[in-house]
């Protein structure tokens, strides 16, 4: 990286404080803020909204891209999706809109950003227009259930930024090698996620702000067109590994509510972070910090350790699963009767 390019990056940096303090403004004048509630695991009231910063770096990147000269007419319809569902997202945050809605604005938005990685992937293009539909659909549903995952999974100071960071940093190296996307893509993206852990990244009580709906569905659309990319690049799924953990805690929860026959469209404090951080007062930045620390790994052992073969890829994958998923039920036979109680006090 030359002179130039550090100086760039340094005033991208000055250019995303200064909006994220803008923003803060906005939302404290037009009262954008996150109450506690008997849900929550926060208590006291918190600007939310403040992820807006991570679709607003994609927008610097464009102009960064536009002023270095470079193309980016295959990155457009992705910029228009994240546009779209960024700004439903932030409507919500405002103004609670219907399930449906969003998850039309979901799906439309995920076709957009597949209309871009089928432009940047030689496969894609050559295979048959049937095959394309029907990968597309499967894909569809699991990148908005992945979108949807990572927004219930942002319920503590810094795990969001965290996370994000445990996904992004190793997506970087392994660009260096694989080159699957614009390198500063994923350099602004992660310095978007540095000044919002800034104000983020705290202890419990010490928040200068929250990611909201927009923060959350916004990084999980960076994030998984950076994967989507990889994924068509090199016709290997299993780098989808980069979300293992969130995927495990999420799918799991998912099934544990489904087992005690709950809607699952209501709010909960069921995920195994939430009872780390709400029953046994682990500091949210020591839960944000291990969730982070066990992705960085598993992503960074995809990269650098599993050899580069499907089998070993695939094997490295259902191994790390079983295991994130058998923690899981060990952690919630330990520690779920604390939540029971919590709960049988909140009737009374």
């Amino acid at each position: 990286m030359n002179y130039y390019m550090v100086l760039t990056y340094g005033i991208i940096v000055v250019i995303l404080v200064i909006a994220e303090l803008f923003y803060f403004k906005i939302a404290d004048h037009y009262n954008i803020i996150d109450k506690p509630n008997e849900r929550s695991s926060h208590s006291t009231i918190v600007l939310r909204g403040g992820g807006v910063i991570f679709a607003f770096s994609m927008i610097v990147w464009a102009v960064l891209m536009a002023l270095r000269g470079i193309e980016i007419t295959r990155y457009m319809p992705f910029l228009c999706g994240l546009l779209l569902i960024a700004g439903v997202s932030f409507w919500d945050d405002v103004h609670s809109l219907p399930d449906s809605v969003r998850l039309v604005v979901q799906f439309m938005a995920t076709a957009l950003m597949f209309w871009s990685i089928a432009q940047g992937s030689d496969l894609l293009t050559g295979l048959p227009w049937y095959i394309l539909v029907a990968l597309g659909v499967v894909a569809l549903i699991v990148f908005v259930g992945a979108t949807d995952v990572i927004n219930f999974m942002d319920g503590i100071n810094g795990i969001t930024a965290g996370y994000a960071l445990a996904v992004l940093v190793p997506l970087s190296l392994l660009n260096r090698s694989v080159s699957f996307i614009e390198e500063s893509y994923l350099i602004v993206a992660i310095l978007g996620m540095l000044v919002f852990s800034f104000f983020n990244f705290r202890p419990k009580g010490k928040a200068k702000c929250f990611a909201g709906d927009v923060g959350s569905i916004g990084i999980a659309f960076i994030m998984l067109f950076a994967i989507g990319s990889l994924i068509a690049q090199t016709a290997d799924v299993t780098w989808m590994a980069f979300l293992l953990v969130y995927g495990v805690d999420g799918c799991c929860t998912i099934l544990h509510r489904i087992m005690l026959h709950e809607n699952l469209g209501e709010a909960h404090r069921k995920h195994a972070y939430q009872l780390m951080a709400n029953e046994l007062g682990i500091s949210h930045v020591v839960v944000s910090l291990i969730y982070m620390a066990l992705q960085l790994a598993i992503s960074l052992a995809m990269v650098y350790l599993v050899p580069d073969t499907a089998l070993a890829h695939w094997a490295y994958l259902i191994a790390v699963g079983l295991a994130l998923a058998l923690a899981y039920v060990v952690f919630m036979k330990k520690y779920y009767h604390l939540h029971e109680e919590w709960l049988a006090l909140q009737k009374k």
